[in-house]
């Protein structure tokens, strides 16, 4: 069985959610509803579903989304009552019909495999559940780290809605906490398939939202790059042996964007650092030339706003 996770806090699109799940070929799933403190309270909308497939409601007397959503995360997957699989799925995201009865299809398979994390091709939608983006689909087998740098160099999208893990690998796992809770799905796929293979059904499509109520459309540029570096600083400091050296390097190349595209001083004291202590005094020089290069500009440009 796969448990469905659901962290709940909005209402707006919460009726597609269910309707998506109610409208399953294959019910062989359990969903737990998991209140985050809502003001919105949901319990009207789930009497019109009791029947329609099996869930469990369950309120917290208070809210964690808005301070950890990783925490939120981890005490709605504590409700989860022995299925083997789970997903973690957003109140406003949508599955396609076939979405469960596609991963039974291929299960023999993904246990012949060993394969612990599963995921569905997405398409992004909008306020009106109108298509925005072409269907992103991906390699059927493809390493955990190959996604991640895919995503990383803009060629794919992720999000936590489109995956199913294995359930029992949540028992020894800590979760990654970073502002927001910005790329700690990132860093949780990554462990959870232990930098090996994910599995792919292209065949099924999940519907991810962007609207103006998502949690991450409202946040300051300031919290994205707070995360930001601490994702990469766990990229490179923690996780650096299962990335290759062209990895690595593309990695850091990233990092130098922000400073010179954002001038984020905290990212560039990081760079310092990190390649003083790693002796790679190639790329501090190059840094530091690239930092000389630009004063001049940056000196004209602040004369300029003070001549207006």
């Amino acid at each position: 069985m796969i448990a469905i996770i659901i962290p709940y806090f909005k209402i707006d699109f919460f009726r597609e959610t269910l309707l998506s799940l109610a409208n399953q070929v294959d019910q062989r799933f359990h969903v737990y509803i998991c209140d985050d403190n809502s003001p919105a309270n949901p319990q009207e909308l789930l009497s019109e579903f009791e029947g329609k497939f099996a869930f469990t409601y369950h309120k917290f007397t208070e809210n964690f989304g808005s301070i950890s959503l990783v925490k939120q995360w981890k005490r709605c997957l504590s409700l989860i009552d022995g299925e083997e699989w789970s997903m973690i799925l957003g109140d406003d995201d949508v599955l396609e019909t076939n979405v469960i009865q596609d991963f039974y299809h291929h299960m023999n398979k993904i246990n012949g495999l060993q394969i612990d994390v599963i995921r569905f091709s997405t398409v992004v939608i909008d306020e009106n559940n109108q298509k925005i983006s072409n269907t992103y689909t991906h390699p059927i087998i493809e390493n955990a780290v190959d996604s991640l740098m895919r995503k990383m160099e803009n060629l794919t999208r992720s999000s936590l809605s489109e995956y199913i893990f294995r359930t029992k690998n949540f028992n020894n796992y800590t979760f990654k906490e970073y502002p927001s809770g910005l790329f700690s799905d990132d860093i949780l796929i990554l462990n959870h398939a232990s930098f090996k293979s994910i599995y792919t059904i292209n065949s099924s499509v999940i519907q991810i939202r962007k609207s103006k109520v998502n949690l991450s459309g409202g946040l300051k540029l300031n919290t994205r790059h707070v995360a930001l570096l601490e994702f990469h600083k766990t990229l490179l400091i923690e996780l650096k042996e299962n990335f290759n050296k062209q990895q690595i390097s593309y990695i850091e190349y990233k990092l130098e964007r922000e400073v010179f595209n954002h001038s984020k001083i905290s990212i560039l004291l990081f760079l310092i650092k990190y390649y003083f202590t790693g002796f790679k005094f190639l790329k501090l020089t190059s840094l530091a030339c690239r930092i000389l290069a630009k004063i001049p500009k940056l000196i004209f440009q602040s004369l300029t706003k003070k001549g207006k």
